[in-house]
């Protein structure tokens, strides 16, 4: 990665916010290699782990900031009216701008910094361990070359996926962006299930985590298909077939609740989007 990036950031890269999200894809490209005297960092409040870089070379919330191949726009969605001027100057020059701000589409951006190239990513939350996936949409000024950038800089975190349409990104954030949240709370589910067995609580809940983390790494490793997965496991009028007799009941099973649950968060990108 180190020599394909260098090759692409020429002038750099500027990084507005580096809290959970923003820091896990720094992370990535320096263990990828990457330089800090190659980033700029813009956070009013900076860890300690940004202020060792900056004795490393990286620039921290510098007076003047400096041109860039791409500019990741990595602030809160709430905060990004306020912080997005800080950087817009870079348009003049060319920048990319990549966002990872939910809820905030293209257009927003466009009426910030006019018609230049923007990409809009959906990550999620695992890219802290390496194992996120991100759906990237670009808009009509951003070149193949550009969206090429954007996914190398956003593997270092997980794999990258590139979408036909940006309404996509609301489906995508239904389905990827909230789902760490609704397999947590498997985890719990399956706990509390335990715990309604005879379980003792911390029994129950590490049975849980490394059964779902477990399974996970298998689907992820495997090339047979969830179905074909899940068929392995279940026996024939065994105890699997028993609880999936449950969890997949037509009209109520586990599949009904998540069309549900996935729509309704697809719903409430809609609406935080405009």
């Amino acid at each position: 990665m180190t020599d394909d990036l260098s090759r692409r950031l020429p002038d750099g890269l500027v990084l507005l916010g580096c809290g959970k999200m923003g820091g896990a894809m720094l992370e990535g490209w320096l263990a990828g290699g990457l330089s800090p005297s190659a980033v700029t960092v813009i956070d009013p409040n900076p860890s300690d782990r940004l202020k060792d870089l900056e004795g490393q070379g990286l620039k921290l919330n510098p007076d003047a900031i400096p041109a860039a191949s791409v500019c990741l726009l990595a602030v809160k969605p709430q905060m990004m009216a306020e912080a997005a001027p800080q950087v817009a100057a870079l348009a003049a020059g060319g920048t990319l701008y990549l966002s990872v701000a939910a809820g905030t589409p293209i257009r927003t951006f466009e009426t910030m910094f006019g018609a230049v190239p923007i990409i809009r990513a959906m990550p999620n939350t695992p890219a802290a361990v390496g194992r996120g996936i991100t759906a990237l949409f670009g808009n009509a000024h951003s070149t193949d070359a550009q969206m090429e950038t954007a996914e190398i800089l956003l593997s270092a975190v997980g794999q990258t996926v590139r979408l036909e349409a940006e309404a996509q990104i609301d489906a995508v954030t239904g389905v990827s962006g909230s789902g760490p949240a609704y397999v947590f709370h498997m985890i719990e589910a399956m706990a509390a299930a335990g715990v309604a067995q005879g379980l003792s609580e911390d029994l129950a809940m590490q049975l849980a985590r490394a059964t779902v983390c477990g399974a996970g790494e298998l689907a992820y490793q495997s090339p047979e298909s969830a179905a074909q997965l899940r068929i392995n496991v279940t026996s024939p009028n065994g105890t699997t077939a028993a609880a999936l007799a449950v969890l997949m009941k037509e009209g109520e099973g586990l599949t009904e609740l998540m069309t549900r649950g996935i729509a309704a968060s697809a719903d409430r990108s809609r609406e935080l989007a405009g």
